[in-house]
């Protein structure tokens, strides 16, 4: 069954702390999105004749900012990082990418939805509440106006491998350098060896040896 706005945002403020502009846009956007691809309710494990919702393991996200409307998009759609249904490229956009799993172009491509924040939102906001601070303005204006007028909206196709799917049971293997154990492919072969992307290639590791 599909949520109200008022009771995802409730959800939302819980999950995030509290209430801002950014997740009145996540949820928006994450609603928007499953209206387009006609997922109703990707969450609940039952329907309401108490058969499996076959809904729930439809879809895999794509964030691409690290700010409040990632939680708010991740309760709204179900999709978590450890389900491996979320997931997460830093492109700095207010910007998410709804996968439809039941969607099959070709080969491992899947057709999807991507929403953008339109940058002219904030000026709307404005315009429509000129005598309210910064993020009242703009919670308000997110709740009103219409989705066009919030979002741009493209189809596109996403490349997930077996490997990036919810569920995938890979090998595991000891990095033959460091001795960690890795999943989910993410290794290289040298010279016989499997090494850990981080030994493989050092640049990429976010943290350094003290």
């Amino acid at each position: 069954m599909a949520h109200s706005l008022d009771s995802l945002l409730r959800e939302a403020e819980i999950a995030h702390g509290h209430l801002c502009a950014g997740q009145v846009l996540g949820v928006r956007m994450a609603m928007l999105a499953l209206h387009r691809l006609g997922i109703p309710d990707p969450r609940s494990r039952l329907l309401g004749d108490g058969s499996l919702n076959p809904d729930r393991k439809r879809l895999v996200t794509f964030v691409e900012i690290d700010r409040c409307a990632s939680d708010a998009i991740a309760v709204v759609t179900g999709c978590r990082l450890g389900k491996r249904a979320l997931k997460h490229r830093d492109l700095g956009k207010m910007a998410a990418t709804f996968v439809d799993l039941n969607q099959k172009l070709e080969a491992d491509d899947y057709k999807a939805l991507r929403v953008v924040a339109l940058e002219t939102s904030r000026a709307r906001a404005l315009q429509l509440y000129p005598n309210l601070d910064k993020n009242t303005q703009q919670i308000r204006a997110y709740r009103e106006l219409p989705d066009e007028e919030l979002f741009s909206v493209h189809w596109v196709r996403v490349s997930l491998p077996p490997s990036e799917l919810p569920g995938y049971k890979g090998r595991r293997v000891l990095c033959a350098r460091c001795g960690e154990g890795v999943n989910f492919d993410r290794y290289l072969q040298r010279d016989g060896d499997c090494l850990c992307l981080g030994c493989a290639d050092p640049s990429t590791l976010y943290y350094r040896p003290l």
